[in-house]
């Protein structure tokens, strides 16, 4: 006699997931800041500078007090000097008088004479001073500059532990299964029913 039930046992079945332990480190983003310089081109120019001093030139035709003092000592010292010049010349014509030499009249006669010397002069007598400095022209050319400015701010680190993860897939079972023909009741319901021809008293 064959078996009538079919009995199939279903296993548990799981998944199971291991994660390391880990370190992360974590990394903040950067900011760059970027700023520009302009340049140029600098042109410097000096021209030609002139100086004119005539302070000697008005001196001569209007002079100042402490020049018309200067020239009057100059004058007086002069004078000084020609009379006694003029004293030593009428001494020494003294001395070498001879008899009946009119000495007195060739003194007389000398002073009688008409001094030509009017002081006529060109004015002005000095002419100004005359400085100059040569020109100069200066180029100064400049690159544009770029400035970069990092801002990094500092990272971190974190530490991720390690688990275990476990997942069913499957929950055990017992499958229990009929595998004969059916049973009719009665048995005539059978359709391959066939009646018994065995006739018993």
């Amino acid at each position: 006699m064959e078996p009538l039930l079919k009995i199939t046992t279903v296993p548990l079945k799981f998944e199971m997931t291991v994660n390391n332990a880990r370190l992360e480190y974590k990394n903040p983003n950067a900011q760059l800041q970027i700023s520009k310089d302009a340049g140029g081109l600098k042109i410097k120019s000096d021209p030609i500078k002139l100086d004119i001093d005539s302070f000697e030139c008005y001196n001569c035709i209007n002079p100042t007090t402490r020049t018309s003092i200067k020239n009057a000592a100059e004058k007086g010292k002069m004078a000084a000097y020609e009379a006694t010049a003029a004293y030593a010349q009428e001494g020494k014509l003294f001395l070498n008088a001879k008899i009946g030499e009119d000495v007195i009249g060739k003194i007389a006669a000398s002073k009688m004479e008409v001094n030509t010397n009017v002081g006529i002069a060109f004015t002005p007598t000095a002419r100004p001073e005359l400085n100059w400095s040569d020109p100069e022209i200066t180029m100064e050319y400049e690159l544009d500059k770029l400035n970069f400015d990092w801002k990094v701010m500092n990272g971190n680190f974190e530490f991720i532990p390690g688990n275990i993860e476990i997942s069913i897939t499957q929950q055990p079972d017992v499958v229990i299964e009929y595998i004969g023909n059916p049973v009719y009741v009665p048995p005539s319901a059978d359709p391959d029913y066939i009646p018994s021809t065995d006739v018993r008293a």
